[in-house]
């Protein structure tokens, strides 16, 4: 085998933080390439996901705040939803 590219070869992505290997697949979080060496893959969730290094830094390698946040604003939606229902019944 030769270890020249042709032409039908996909092009090689390289790994974000280390620049020495191939990317395997991007960060959930801030979806840049990186490679098995340069992740650590999140706790628990019904998929697993890889985290960069760089984001397990800023923010631990869980996904579970983003979550958090969606069911935050989730809340905030219904409880005013629920608000001007009331409001109606009320003016009725």
């Amino acid at each position: 085998m030769s270890s020249l590219m042709s032409s039908s070869d996909p092009p090689v992505t390289r790994c974000y933080l280390c620049q020495a290997r191939d990317a395997a697949g991007p960060c959930a979080r801030c979806r840049k390439s990186v490679c098995g060496d340069c992740c650590e893959l999140t706790d628990g969730g019904s998929s697993t996901f890889a985290i960069c290094l760089t984001c397990v830094k800023r923010g631990g390698s869980s996904l579970a705040p983003g979550w958090l946040g969606l069911l935050m604003w989730l809340g905030v939606i219904i409880l005013g939803l629920a608000g001007i229902g009331v409001l109606l019944m009320l003016l009725r």
